[in-house]
């Protein structure tokens, strides 16, 4: 079956969310939930079968680009952090982090790029490529089942506020913000699809949509676009404190990597 056009999307949106003015309401602690709660059990199968989860496939990649040489300095990843099961362990949790060396947060595509560039004198990886992905995938799914923890850090703390600021501000032609899908009307259908709380749990993820592994600035520029917005560059201070306020958000809940949306 087709899903409806950008457009289409957009019309339907307007026309649902439009007529909530007032102020967001914070979703409470207790009725947080992951998107995976929102899918069919189809999905929720392939995401719990290793073997099914097609985004494993960026795990396994993502293991070979750990073990591989790069760079003038002719490192591995793993040859600073050994075993990624237990060095990479709860690290994911955390990210977006503070970085001394950036005086704000960097998310964990900037951490894999500031290492290649300072350890192994290797050029950045592009963001969405294939391998930026796999290896982003790899770490993360090293912190599988853990609860988030993200924004405890207090250095954090106003890059975290900008990033709600941005969450709550009406963005674009259809003059919608994220909050007012996200947080007033999560669990109600739009065009066909359950709005979910928006908890980034599984990044990066598999997204049938996309029949491949995107990060969590994909689906962040994917809503703009759909608000008719202007997106964020990316890895930019707007985008990755964003990043930290969603992780912050859903403290708690557990890491999912890869996780399968629709």
């Amino acid at each position: 079956m087709r899903r409806p056009p950008l457009r289409a999307w957009a019309c339907v949106a307007a026309l649902v969310l439009g007529a909530t003015t007032g102020l967001a309401t914070e979703i409470p602690p207790a009725q947080r939930r992951s998107g995976f709660d929102d899918m069919s059990r189809e999905s929720q199968a392939m995401q719990r079968d290793d073997t099914a989860n097609p985004g494993m496939l960026g795990v396994l990649e993502g293991e070979t680009l750990w073990n591989e040489k790069a760079g003038f300095a002719g490192r591995s990843c793993a040859d600073c952090h050994g075993d990624a099961r237990a060095s990479m362990r709860g690290v994911a949790a955390r990210y977006p982090a503070y970085s001394a060396e950036q005086g704000r947060p960097v998310d964990l595509e900037g951490r894999i790029n500031l290492c290649r560039e300072t350890r192994q004198n290797a050029l950045p990886l592009p963001r969405e490529s294939r391998e930026m992905l796999a290896l982003s995938a790899y770490v993360a799914h090293k912190s599988r089942g853990m609860a988030i923890t993200a924004g405890e850090d207090p250095r954090l703390e106003p890059f975290r506020a900008r990033g709600e600021v941005l969450y709550r501000q009406r963005q674009g032609q259809l003059n919608l913000s994220c909050a007012q899908c996200h947080d007033d009307n999560w669990g109600k259908q739009l065009a066909g699809a359950i709005i979910p709380q928006g908890h980034p749990t599984g990044y990066p993820l598999y997204r049938l949509e996309w029949q491949s592994l995107g990060s969590l600035p994909r689906r962040l520029r994917n809503c703009m676009v759909g608000v008719r917005a202007e997106p964020f560059a990316p890895g930019s201070p707007e985008v990755v404190d964003l990043e930290l306020f969603l992780m912050s958000r859903a403290r708690g809940l557990p890491i999912e990597t890869p996780a399968v949306r629709p």
